[in-house]
């Protein structure tokens, strides 16, 4: 469903470009949309990398005029070294990224325009960051929405999985933050005289990012910086944590919903990829996102809020559970979610403390435009609804020594509604795996994370198993519901790494991604067990001598959920302010497939290309032409885990032909190893036109000390 554009709203809105000092002297580049009001207004905050100018002009127009038209001073701003603020880049969520955010946050609250209250709000990086910031605690953030976010940055973010290397967003995403971080600042915006000079002097600061994230192998202090699942009692600001059944970090929702204090969280998760709910990209149903964040904003920042305290229910009125929220000077506008709430309850923390879609069975596909379910409401999680029920393996040891192309069919780590994002029929990879079967007798809902117990037996030391639940369909098919890696050197924890003593029998326990997935009578719930999967997960040295599953103490536990529904969880259309009005033009060149896998029968060996999409060309309103163009290669023999290997190559262009400004940025990235070490490659070139303003290579050697 495509959002409804909204045009028309209860406050006329302005919006400029700002400086904001920090006070070593840096200043940061701002786009404030504001109400036309006298009165003071909260004020929101959407914080990242990504250039505000161009690369997120398009979805920032979505949103940040929405909430002005609502009464809300909304703040885009580039972090520090990137787009067209000053300073130097830094590694992802860096110290002086943090400090940076807590500054900008008492800046915005300071302003004559701003009430004092601030809330921060974003998707991924800005997601991240929204709760890292709260963890800090400044005192003007008073409410966050963190969407596609994660509380844990080694176990649950692009660089790790359940100990093991992600060979496939490791590198995929390194090499993307190289491409970026190599962008100029634009002169149109800081001068035809200082951009070049500010390019240099960052190009000059790059280090690539996998040097640092492969030297941390372990869940170390590198990586439990910014995460907040080390302390969640740190953070004072209400959350509101949102995620998809198709994104990576839904987890996240679950675990913050846990373990924050329920008057100051609620949660929400739907069938969606890496996006915002409101995009109308699939899978969906899409929902009126915006509207819904309103409520959350209105609760917690509006006159009358309660700050953050939880006592009260701020500015929330109306008739069988309607929301009028206040705007101010410029009136009032009556909602609709939850219209009839149960208890007859009103406002936003009236909801259940977490809101899930359990999506109906489905064949197997790539791409899915809307997924077929249902709302269901929990006041307290882990739910009383939600009942383990354990499902015993069974039959005669069995050798899991699974091909080392293993995998790929496993679909995109970051699905975000492309049409070959999600895993395709599951049967090859099944083949490839040692397979448990159950009977599902009558409908099962599960809501939350499945859990393996595995009886192994490994000859060697390194080695990594992968389980993943699958739906059998009568005339086979197999759709992938949700998967888990275990790195058998973490076995004993995630901040260590500890050999596997050969020929020893072991029984190791780990969790797979949270799901909410309903099972059909007649059909089957089948557990598939490989000792590879290429090329998310990066095989160990000697691991294709695979291992011995015993299924005797072998065991799936599903998390069931009794089978209620709540019809009271409704969300308004999806709508937004008027787009930014960026052209992408036609073009005669054949578009390359997005996924492609190539076998080379002589040689044993599979190649997987990958067109990450994203954005190709396009125009802006302002005369910039952003130009994009990437391609990801992961290659593996299918007896050798030591011949993985993966490519990434990068080129961007930004060009303004009315005054001739012609920047690009090449990059180059390959991952190769050996028994003992990763071997890094990483190739930048940037030019000035036809002049070669930058040229680096570098080379390194990072040991294999648990990857």
């Amino acid at each position: 469903m495509s959002p409804h554009i909204r045009t028309s709203f209860p406050h006329e809105t302005t919006h400029e470009d700002l400086l904001i000092p920090l006070p070593d002297g840096t200043r940061l580049y701002a786009r404030v949309w504001r109400p036309l009001t006298d009165e003071p207004v909260p004020a929101l905050l959407e914080y990242l990398p990504y250039r505000l100018t161009d690369w997120t002009a398009p979805r920032d127009w979505q949103r940040h005029p929405w909430y002005a038209g609502h009464g809300y001073a909304s703040v885009r701003v580039d972090v520090r070294g990137h787009g067209n603020s000053e300073g130097m880049p830094a590694d992802e969520y860096a110290e002086v990224e943090l400090a940076d955010g807590v500054e900008v946050v008492n800046w915005l609250a300071a302003q004559p325009w701003c009430n004092g209250r601030v809330g921060m709000f974003g998707i991924s990086w800005g997601g991240f960051n929204s709760l890292q910031i709260a963890a800090r605690a400044p005192e003007p953030l008073k409410a966050i929405v963190t969407v596609c976010s994660t509380d844990d940055r080694y176990d649950n973010d692009v660089h790790y999985m359940g100990g093991s290397v992600l060979a496939v967003d490791m590198h995929a995403w390194a090499s993307t933050m190289l491409a970026f971080v190599c962008r100029p600042p634009d002169p149109a915006y800081v001068g035809e005289v200082m951009w070049r000079d500010m390019w240099v002097k960052r190009l000059e600061a790059v280090d690539p990012f996998i040097h640092t994230w492969l030297a941390h192998q372990t869940r170390d202090a590198y990586w439990r910086h910014g995460s907040v699942c080390e302390d969640y009692g740190a953070i004072r600001a209400a959350v509101l944590a949102v995620g998809g059944w198709h994104d990576p970090y839904r987890d996240t929702v679950l675990r913050l919903v846990e373990h924050l204090p329920s008057d100051r969280v609620r949660g929400l998760i739907g069938p969606w990829s890496h996006q915002y709910p409101d995009r109308g990209l699939p899978p969906g149903p899409a929902i009126g996102f915006l509207q819904e964040t309103l409520r959350w904003w209105d609760h917690w920042l509006k006159p009358g809020a309660d700050g953050g305290s939880g006592a009260g229910d701020g500015p929330v009125t109306g008739v069988d559970g309607a929301r009028a929220a206040g705007t101010g000077a410029g009136g009032a506008e009556v909602g609709g979610t939850r219209v009839g709430a149960r208890d007859s309850r009103v406002g936003v923390m009236a909801e259940p403390l977490l809101r899930s879609y359990i999506s109906d069975s489905h064949p197997p596909a790539t791409v899915y435009p809307t997924l077929p379910g249902r709302w269901v409401g929990d006041d307290a999680w882990p739910s009383p609804a939600v009942t383990p029920v354990t499902y015993a393996l069974e039959g005669a040891p069995v050798l899991v020594r699974s091909p080392q192309h293993t995998g790929l069919d496993a679909g995109r780590f970051f699905p975000f509604g492309n049409d070959a994002d999600l895993p395709p029929d599951q049967r090859e990879e099944d083949a490839k795996s040692a397979c448990f079967e159950f009977e599902v007798p009558a409908e099962t809902w599960v809501l939350g994370r499945p859990r393996v117990r595995l009886r192994l037996t490994s000859a060697v030391p390194r080695g990594q198993v992968i389980a993943r639940v699958c739906e059998v369909f009568p005339d086979g098919a197999s759709t992938l519901v949700t998967r888990g890696v275990l790195n058998l050197s973490a076995r004993e924890g995630r901040d260590r790494a500890v050999e596997w003593p050969s020929g020893e029998t072991q029984d190791v326990t780990f969790e797979l991604n949270g799901i909410g997935h309903a099972f059909p009578a007649g059909h089957r719930i089948r557990l598939a067990v490989s000792s590879a999967y290429w090329p998310w997960i990066w095989p160990q040295p000697g691991s294709d001598t695979g291992f011995t599953l015993d299924p005797e103490g072998s065991s799936l536990e599903l998390p069931v959920r009794a089978r209620e529904s709540d019809p009271s969880i409704t969300f308004e259309e999806p709508e937004e302010s008027a787009p930014l009005g960026v052209v992408v033009p036609a073009t005669l060149d054949e578009p390359r497939p997005e996924r492609l896998v190539v076998r080379d029968v002589a040689k044993g060996e599979r190649r997987l290309e990958v067109d990450p999409r994203y954005g190709g060309t396009r125009v802006y309103p302002d005369g910039l032409e952003f130009t994009e163009e990437a391609l990801e290669t992961y290659t593996i023999d299918e007896s050798d885990p030591l011949s993985a290997r993966t490519r990434s190559e990068w080129t961007v262009r930004l060009h303004r032909p009315e005054t001739g400004w012609d920047a690009k940025v090449e990059t180059r990235s390959e991952i190769t190893c050996d028994a003992t070490d990763f071997i890094t490659s990483n190739e930048v070139i940037c030019k000035d036109g036809d002049e070669v303003v930058f040229h680096r290579t570098w080379e390194r050697r990072i040991p294999r000390t648990a990857g």
